[in-house]
């Protein structure tokens, strides 16, 4: 299984602390050390299946919004996007739980032409304040059709590490990795109020595959 880059951090912290609360439980529990040694190797094993970078055939996209995260939907809606694109369009949440890959791909082809990070607070993040309060990132894409799209990072309440790997002027490609969230978090995409949505509430996206909408 190959693991996410941003693991590595994680995953030595990890083990380090399970050595050394692994050696302090066998000296002083003896044969009942099993009972925190187990739960301490479930839970390690957990953090490597989190940092799991799954084989994907991407393929190339012109007209079509591709899931940019795996998760479940949880927000279809009008809203009025005031950060960049100032104006009504229709918002489509995704929600990771901590089991989800936390890979971050790009949902449009085109060019990168605007990208922030703002510092926040730490609600849920299925709170529907969490798109403008919490710890996230904004990203615009001008597609390849001429559409302009507005996705968005969001630090949930265990999320505390967002990873935003991409800078105005770089071409940005469909389902192509552009940042990583650690645990769980959610993430907003920001499309034409004439976009046609082809997902719905409490669809289980894969990121990178799943088309969720298409701009026409």
């Amino acid at each position: 299984m190959k693991l996410h880059k941003e693991s590595k951090g994680t995953i030595s912290v990890a083990i380090i602390a399970i050595i050394i609360i692994g050696l302090i439980s066998v000296h002083y529990l003896k044969i009942w050390s099993l009972l925190v040694l187990i739960p301490l190797l479930i839970i390690l094993g957990l953090v490597f299946w989190f940092f799991r970078v799954p084989n994907r055939a991407i393929i190339d996209h012109k007209e079509n919004v591709i899931a940019p995260v795996d998760g479940k939907v949880v927000m279809i809606k009008e809203v009025f996007e005031d950060e960049f694109l100032k104006e009504k369009c229709i918002q489509v949440s995704i929600f990771m739980s901590p089991l989800n890959v936390h890979i971050c791909r790009y949902p449009v082809s085109g060019q990168v032409i605007y990208k922030k990070y703002h510092q926040g607070k730490y609600l849920v993040a299925w709170h529907e304040k969490s798109s403008t309060d919490n710890e996230r990132t904004t990203v615009a894409v001008e597609s390849l059709i001429h559409h302009k799209v507005v996705f968005r990072q969001i630090a949930g309440y265990v999320a505390r590490r967002i990873v935003m790997n991409c800078n105005e002027g770089d071409d940005a490609k469909a389902g192509h990795e552009f940042g990583f969230i650690k645990f769980g978090s959610r993430m907003d995409v920001f499309l034409p109020l004439d976009t046609e949505i082809i997902c719905k509430i409490g669809d289980k996206t894969k990121g990178g595959i799943d088309v969720i909408a298409k701009l026409v």
